[in-house]
């Protein structure tokens, strides 16, 4: 079960069961079955698909005029400083 945010009010069972009832009652709602749920699960998807590449997540010092002019680029500007940094890699091969 996920953590509950704090001040949570989980109901009591008889209180469940009065929720239940009402539902059975209300001709537009219904409750799934087991067997329902485990047909709906595969549609169900948290979060975004694994990449196929996928990146390592670091820490770098940069200078305050590369990252501000890499950010004024908008969105995606990290993705723009990766692909800056592989060139640079293709043009100037580092030794090992």
């Amino acid at each position: 079960m996920p953590k509950l945010k704090p001040g949570t009010i989980i109901p009591t069972t008889k209180e469940d069961a009065d929720i239940q009832v009402g539902i059975d009652a209300d001709p537009d709602a219904y409750s799934l079955s087991d067997q329902e749920w485990e047909k709906v699960k595969p549609l169900v998807r948290i979060g975004r698909p694994k990449a196929e590449v996928t990146k390592e997540r670091i820490t770098i010092r940069l200078s305050h005029d590369v990252v501000t002019k890499f950010r004024a680029t908008g969105a995606g500007w990290q993705t723009r400083m990766d692909l800056a940094l592989r060139q640079y890699i293709l043009e100037h091969p580092l030794s090992s």
